[in-house]
């Protein structure tokens, strides 16, 4: 990948802390996907703003990237920046029923000291491989609940402004797997609301849903669930992929898995190609058998045609 010529000496600045043609993939739970054009990972506030004046003197496209359990890369890779916080936003405050993390924080890490804290109200993030940021900006959730039941806002930076503002829940539109955040918005830190609570029963919860998890859910490479259930609560995604007799179907090195039928699994030498292609045929096939168009939970970063989010 090249870059214009009036754009390196705003991208010499940040050298001390970015590499040019980084492979996205390791960052990532699918572990495929080709280069960033650049990948950054500022080590203070300020460094983090010189990003922000990067972006804006560039004009390049600008991508955050935090635990990648929700990003599907194509194999050309990202013509842009991409933004890791893992080296200022990984830590956690407590006081009395009130949490603040940055948004570098896994949500497993993050609901295990709630609960050695006496706080209960989160243990469902145990089972989201996910970190904060991502969770705000998807508002990320599972068994029965999601983060927005105990956001109360986050810290935003706008990378094409340079400003930074708090942003109260209410303002964040979350829904369903989605909130209003665009992609030069950084969430820096989320502050959570809980209840205190039983230990040991949180404990317990802890553990039912990891065990939950590893008996009903793959390993390996995925992304978790592809489809967003068409009928929340009443009609999962999975059903009408598994009505279809779709379990194992296979391309290249993706295939369906045969042990839940929303997720699709990359395996070693796959490409994002594959897996896209998967996606695509079980989104025709469900299309066609049921006219349910189903919505990609997956980010697709760096396809032409992102048409299947």
């Amino acid at each position: 990948m090249s870059m214009a010529h009036h754009q390196q000496p705003a991208l010499r600045r940040i050298a001390g802390f970015a590499t040019a043609d980084e492979p996205l993939g390791p960052f990532t739970t699918y572990k495929v996907g080709g280069p960033a054009l650049v990948f950054a990972t500022p080590r203070t506030a300020d460094e983090l703003q010189m990003v922000a004046e990067v972006v804006q003197e560039t004009g390049l496209p600008v991508l955050v990237v935090g635990r990648g359990s929700n990003l599907l890369v194509a194999d050309a890779g990202f013509p842009g920046i991409v933004v890791s916080l893992s080296a200022i936003a990984e830590w956690m405050q407590f006081e009395g029923s009130t949490v603040t993390a940055g948004a570098a924080v896994a949500l497993p890490v993050l609901a295990r000291h709630c609960v050695a804290a006496g706080l209960v109200g989160f243990e469902w993030a145990v089972g989201v491989p996910g970190s904060v940021g991502g969770a705000v900006r998807m508002n990320a959730g599972g068994h029965g609940s999601d983060i927005a039941a105990s956001l109360v806002g986050a810290h935003v930076l706008d990378l094409h402004t340079a400003l930074q503002a708090w942003i109260p829940v209410e303002k964040l539109g979350l829904q369903f797997r989605s909130s209003n955040l665009s992609d030069q918005q950084v969430v820096l830190d989320a502050q959570l609301q809980l209840a205190i609570g039983d230990v040991a029963e949180a404990q317990a919860n802890l553990s039912e849903i990891v065990r939950w998890r590893r008996e009903h859910q793959p390993g390996g490479q995925n992304a978790g669930s592809v489809f967003v259930n068409p009928i929340p609560g009443e009609l999962p995604a999975a059903v009408l992929v598994d009505q279809l007799g779709l379990r194992g179907f296979r391309i290249g090195g993706a295939f369906v898995s045969d042990k839940h039928a929303n997720f699709i699994q990359a395996t070693e030498g796959a490409t994002a190609a594959d897996v896209r292609a998967v996606m695509e045929h079980v989104r025709a096939a469900v299309k066609e058998s049921t006219g349910f168009e189903l919505r990609s939970e997956v980010r697709l970063v760096g396809f032409a045609n992102a048409g299947v989010e």
